[in-house]
């Protein structure tokens, strides 16, 4: 199959074509930043991140079947972001593929957003089921043992701020500019980690609950001990504040691994990481560390395909339609979706099945 997949669901405007279930390529992934037009606000403005996407999305479309050297007729079926996200967003993007998959007369499957970052990994590495996988972005920060697709069990997750959301508000309460996490990333590298010790939150506590409120409440206490602040504590700042975070994951990492063995002893433990935050490469190493300690294979997808990106919806669109005809001309596009729910792996009553 070859898969149209569009992805609008925050500030990345992009388009792919994927190739699979057997053969797996990407033939294209465009994608356009809206970093520019955010920037002098801080943050994602939600109304005009929509206006962005309508400005530009039909030309990345285009863009992205000029550059897989495809035309309509090579186009299996279209794939695009149903939720979760910015509302004005994702109705942007799925009510245009609606719409390109009439016009074309081709199906269109509707994705959960985090189940494009959960198959990634299937994409990239051919990976077999069962999995566990750790969702760290913008928006979410949590554990989730994968059976299958649409398969989907959360172990564990933040109970406040997902880890890109405390690294933004970081860069923030810093002063560093937009987009936050690498920012940190970036001083970081120049701090001194050992100038300051912050908390490891919710480590004294069973489970595999996150907590990172509090690390950025500890962060600012220290910084407003110290204003006005030069550039190096800035740096030492974010070097603790960033070890802190790696320190968490990956000692949730080891526990979540251990739960993994209890659940599917005869499966080869292996734990996947996806999401904005995976690009980060201290978390990214701190992780792999933690893998190894616990003997399981650690597998992250390339860094243009952790942050958000079409391929991953593209891909999410071939592993549904292989379990069936699929056509979702009748779905609303929703903000909140959680990936283990049990609307997760069904969108519509009758899905199963539906001709297309």
């Amino acid at each position: 199959m070859t898969v149209l997949g569009i992805e609008t669901s925050c500030d990345e405007t992009a388009a792919a074509v994927v190739c699979g279930p057997q053969d797996r390529r990407i033939l294209s992934n465009t994608i356009r930043s809206q970093i520019a037009e955010h920037t002098q606000f801080g943050g994602v403005v939600p109304e005009i991140a929509a206006r962005a996407h309508i400005d530009i999305l039909d030309r990345i479309i285009a863009e992205a079947m000029h550059d897989a050297g495809c035309g309509w007729e090579d186009i299996d079926a279209v794939a695009a972001t149903a939720g979760p996200g910015l509302i004005g967003g994702v109705i942007v993007g799925f009510m245009t593929a609606k719409a390109v998959a009439m016009a074309a007369g081709k199906p269109i499957v509707g994705v959960n957003h985090l189940e494009g970052h959960a198959l990634t990994a299937r994409l990239t590495d051919d990976l077999n089921f069962p999995f566990l996988l750790l969702l760290v972005s913008g928006g979410h920060s949590q554990f989730l043992l994968v059976r299958g697709v649409g398969d989907y069990e959360r172990l564990g997750t933040t109970i406040d701020d997902a880890i890109g959301e405390a690294f933004d508000k970081t860069a923030k309460l810093l002063g560093l500019p937009y987009p936050g996490g690498p920012q940190v990333e970036k001083m970081a590298a120049r701090g001194d980690v050992t100038r300051f010790r912050l908390p490891r939150p919710l480590l004294d506590r069973p489970g595999l609950d996150m907590s990172f409120a509090g690390l950025k409440t500890a962060l600012r206490t220290q910084a407003k001990k110290l204003e006005p602040v030069d550039d190096q504590t800035v740096a030492d700042l974010c070097a603790a504040f960033q070890r802190s975070v790696s320190d968490v994951l990956a000692a949730r990492t080891r526990s979540a691994l251990e739960l993994f063995r209890e659940r599917h002893a005869d499966a080869e433990p292996v734990i996947v990481v996806a999401g904005g935050v995976a690009a980060n490469q201290e978390i990214r190493q701190s992780l792999q560390s933690a893998a190894a300690d616990a003997g399981a294979r650690f597998v992250a997808p390339p860094m243009n395909l952790c942050t958000d990106n079409a391929a991953m919806i593209a891909w999410a669109g071939i592993e549904r339609l292989r379990q069936g005809p699929i056509d979702d001309r009748s779905l609303s596009p929703r903000p909140r979706w959680p990936l283990d729910s049990q609307s997760a792996g069904v969108l519509g009553a009758g899905r199963k099945g539906a001709k297309v």
